[in-house]
């Protein structure tokens, strides 16, 4: 890595034109230089693409068609030229101190592909709401790639962040991008995150070096829908086994997560049904058994 990287701000955007101001700011107003700050906008239909054409050169603007989050991940690094990308959803705002913390991090562990960190909730006007802090400013070093692909993760790091908590080497994302794509829910950050894990060392630096928005709107990562979260747990499995074999173990135990948060609440969606069948038909008979167990005990449990 050069001495001074330059650094890839990619922020994904759909229909959150009354947030998108406060997030490309928070990234034209780091610290740090070189940057480049690029905004996908994912086929928006409101007041969106005006925002974005007002940046003028500042941005690196990415107007598509509608495709979902796995689409709008892969069209940014696609459009991205930096040794460091980091990741900022629409709705959420960077400290500007954040590309410089990322950069030293990166900088001073050479060998890791990933630096993940937390994030200060606020509402839905910014102000900071309460949530337990445990976290002492430091840089903590995981090698979990034996864990993983072991299918032991849990109990492993406290907490994975949401997609404005992760920065990425240019190097390590060029294994795992482009992802996958579905226009309706489906594969998400859990995915980046995971694989990532898999491939290579990195770093949780514990500082809140971003703003994490809780508003009517992103209800995803709150929402108590076991379908919604069932739909997400079993195509991210689908999609690790499939690109990446060696992780097998794991992504049986999230495959069986998922299929339990479904017979919990009634059954597969049609729409996963294909899905759920080429996954069972791809593993063993011990497999299957194993998973069929563990996905009672998760529906059961959930």
């Amino acid at each position: 890595m050069s001495t001074h990287p330059l650094v890839s701000i990619a922020i994904n955007n759909y229909n959150y034109g009354r947030f998108l101001p406060e997030a490309i700011d928070s990234a034209l107003n780091q610290i740090y230089a070189p940057i480049e700050v690029i905004v996908v906008d994912d086929g928006s239909t409101d007041n969106s693409r005006e925002v974005i054409a007002s940046y003028g050169d500042k941005i690196i603007p990415v107007l598509k068609t509608n495709g979902g989050q796995a689409s709008a991940f892969n069209a940014g690094f696609a459009a991205s030229q930096g040794e460091i990308i980091c990741f900022l959803d629409s709705d959420d705002i960077c400290l500007p101190n954040k590309v410089a913390e990322i950069v030293a991090a990166f900088s001073e562990h050479q060998d890791v592909g990933w630096c993940f960190h937390p994030l200060q909730q606020v509402d839905e006007n910014g102000k900071p709401l309460p949530q337990e802090n445990h976290h002492q400013e430091t840089i903590i070093k995981y090698d979990l790639r034996a864990n993983i692909r072991g299918g032991k993760l849990k109990d492993k790091l406290a907490s994975l962040p949401s997609t404005s908590g992760l920065s990425f080497t240019r190097s390590h994302l060029q294994q795992i991008l482009p992802m996958p794509e579905a226009k309706r829910i489906g594969l998400n950050d859990g995915y980046l995150e995971f694989t990532s894990i898999a491939l290579s060392p990195g770093l949780i630096l514990e500082k809140q070096l971003g703003l994490y928005r809780i508003h009517g709107a992103n209800a995803f990562v709150r929402s108590k829908d076991k379908r919604v979260q069932a739909r997400v747990m079993l195509l991210t499995a689908y999609w690790m086994r499939v690109k990446f074999p060696f992780l097998a173990k794991f992504s049986n135990k999230v495959f069986a997560g998922g299929m339990g948060m479904f017979w919990r609440a009634g059954g597969v969606e049609p729409e996963c049904q294909e899905f759920a069948q080429k996954y069972l038909s791809s593993v063993t008979p011990l497999e299957k058994l194993e998973i069929n167990a563990r996905a009672l005990y998760y529906g059961l449990k959930s």
